[in-house]
């Protein structure tokens, strides 16, 4: 049996297809499973050891209908079983039709709730989490369920570049203080406080990663802790940031790509939700959430660029100590 998977992006969304690849393999070992992602996000799955076939798309080979038709057309020769499409979208539901072999998709929420979600009629509630949800689109194979167990591979190379680094990377508390969206960060000031905390308990810097464009605000935290955290942000890749999670102590992060990674090396992880659902996942004694429950929130389906309450409490009403409570009373 041959099948092709397809979570053109992001980051978070691609790693989480990876419990279902395990359980297609354990329950299906003679499974050719071809991937599809775009080729911006290949490093989310590339080395993942349930995949047999990693296939990119790429936005200015492939982009445009009759590009995506011909691309689509063009994969048809692999003579698929099955086409799940965890995507969803424009993009996948072009492609997967132009391959013309049997499709299946998940559950989405509707355009009614979206709908009054993003007009602030109605809070947030998801109807299940995504894991689940993509479980959803492989009931004629009869997958089971069996939790959030998430893989992100890396390569030793990769962790051989944080010797190049100089400086002290293994039991280190890291910090990811970036997220797609304005209302998905916690504040610097509060992540430059918490470095002090953390600084103060373990004598160890804490590591702060992101990517280049997160370079400045990430510096800011370094300035505003009294330089007591390490800036990193902008000079590891995705696979070398996987790398340095494996080898932490614990993470505290927002809700964005980093969560995943880490637990998808099993590094502990303290996750900030405030405007979005934190009911899109399952927590356990390894992956730890931190949420202030605010009457508004969640309000928003993935952020927005400002509150539209216009007051923000569901992250400026968290404090560093609080954060700091909750990761020693978890043995950190």
């Amino acid at each position: 049996m041959r099948v092709l998977i397809i979570r053109l992006s992001s980051i978070g969304d691609v790693i989480l297809t990876t419990p279902i690849l395990k359980e297609l393999k354990i329950k299906y070992p003679k499974i050719v499973i071809d991937f599809l992602v775009m080729d911006k996000f290949k490093d989310s799955i590339l080395g993942c050891p349930y995949i047999d076939n990693l296939i990119l798309f790429n936005k200015k080979e492939h982009d445009g209908l009759k590009n995506m038709m011909r691309f689509g057309k063009s994969l048809k020769i692999n003579n698929y079983d099955y086409v799940f499409d965890l995507h969803s979208k424009v993009r996948s539901k072009i492609i997967s039709s132009a391959i013309m072999s049997k499709t299946f998709t998940y559950k989405k929420r509707s355009l009614l709730k979206t709908f009054l979600v993003k007009n602030k009629i109605i809070k947030y509630k998801v109807d299940n989490t995504i894991i689940k949800n993509y479980f959803g689109a492989f009931k004629v194979l009869n997958l089971e369920y069996k939790g959030e167990d998430l893989t992100f591979s890396f390569e030793e190379k990769h962790s051989e570049k944080l010797k190049t680094l100089g400086i002290e990377y293994e039991n280190i508390p890291i910090l990811a203080p970036g997220a797609s969206k304005e209302t998905k960060k916690w504040t610097k000031e509060e992540f430059a406080q918490l470095s002090k905390l953390l600084y103060n308990k373990y004598r160890k810097k804490p590591i702060i990663i992101g990517s280049k464009e997160e370079f400045e605000m990430c510096e800011d935290i370094k300035k505003i802790s009294g330089e007591v955290a390490i800036n990193l942000a902008g000079k590891l890749n995705l696979k070398e940031s996987g790398a340095l999670l494996s080898k932490a102590s614990f993470l505290v992060t927002n809700d964005s790509g980093p969560f995943h990674i880490a637990r998808g090396v099993k590094c502990p992880t303290f996750v900030i939700f405030g405007p979005t659902s934190p009911d899109m996942f399952e927590y356990d004694e390894n992956n730890r959430l931190i949420y202030l429950n605010e009457s508004c929130s969640p309000c928003s389906l993935h952020g927005d660029k400002v509150c539209p309450k216009k007051h923000f409490n569901c992250m400026k009403k968290l404090s560093a100590e609080r954060v700091m409570n909750i990761i020693e009373k978890n043995g950190r």
